[in-house]
């Protein structure tokens, strides 16, 4: 049954992810002549010289992509990325279909932040699941591999061919309205990435290290670390409490330690990932007279 779960899990942000790509490109990228990189950059410059439409012309590069991933990465790649591969295109050429989905705004700047940013949360919503849009993400893979450089520096190198193809028909505003939505989509897709997954860390240095661990295994429920430190005025010896918890629990964290030791030295640091049992492992509940703080 959680199998049968975590797939219908998997589907639907590859579904949903594909869905609002196909719609942020046909609404605000295409009409507005921004331009971006990617396979939807290539099928840009390709409908110049071909006569079909972009939807098409993504949807074979797409498979001369997979095609290449085959032969390049295996077939486990090919099997992992074909859903995204196919759908785009298909979501795509439907939502081009939609009557006046190109006339929702004439305003370029406004299409490329719209655009940049409904695009960051698509792709981010289909890679927080393990899988990609497929495209130039196989290139940049097959580059990786073959020559070893970082997969981010693979990334720039093929958006950097695609958009500069574009310019060379964009005149200079577009060009620099490809940048906004290219910052924009990079920031959604950082912050997709990240939803759900940054929490607060806490470090607490107090005489009363000991009643403080304690109340934060009981009433936060939030696993401790005891660090072994030496204070700098009065060189003593004494344990910190560093605690990691979600952004929810910070106020009742801030009023446990204020009620313990209102002198207590406390730092709020905000993480963007934690690993580790309470957080991507099954959480151990630590009983308490007051109950856990949810």
């Amino acid at each position: 049954m959680r199998h049968l779960k975590k797939a219908a899990g998997v589907c639907s942000a590859i579904l949903a992810g594909n869905i609002l790509l196909g719609f942020a490109v046909a609404a605000f990228i295409l009409p507005s002549g921004v331009i971006m990189g990617g396979a939807t950059g290539v099928g840009i410059v390709l409908a110049r010289f071909i006569p079909l439409d972009t939807a098409t012309i993504v949807l074979c590069v797409n498979l001369m992509a997979l095609a290449l991933g085959w032969a390049v990465l295996g077939w486990r790649f090919v099997v992992a990325t074909i859903a995204s591969s196919l759908l785009y295109p298909i979501f795509l050429g439907a939502a081009q279909r939609i009557p006046g989905i190109d006339q929702l705004t004439a305003d370029p700047l406004l299409a490329a932040l719209l655009g940049g940013g409904l695009v960051g949360i698509a792709v981010g919503l289909v890679m927080r699941v393990g899988s990609s849009t497929g495209g130039t993400d196989v290139v940049n893979l097959v580059l990786h591999k073959w020559t070893h450089i970082p997969v981010s520096a693979a990334v720039y190198l093929t958006d950097i061919v695609i958009m500069g193809a574009q310019a060379l028909f964009s005149d200079p505003e577009q060009i620099l309205y490809g940048v906004v939505l290219l910052v924009v989509e990079t920031i959604a897709l950082d912050r997709v990435m990240l939803l759900g997954q940054s929490q607060t860390q806490l470090f607490v240095v107090s005489s009363q290290y000991e009643k403080l661990r304690q109340k934060c295994l009981t009433e936060l429920q939030a696993g401790t670390t005891m660090v072994y430190i030496e204070t700098g005025r009065t060189r003593t010896l004494q344990r910190g409490v560093l605690c990691v918890i979600p952004p929810r629990k910070l106020y009742a964290a801030q009023a446990l330690i204020q009620s313990v030791d209102p002198h207590a030295f406390l730092t709020i640091t905000q993480i963007k990932e934690v690993r580790g049992q309470g957080f991507s492992s099954e959480r151990i509940y630590v009983e308490s007279p007051e109950g856990p703080i949810k």
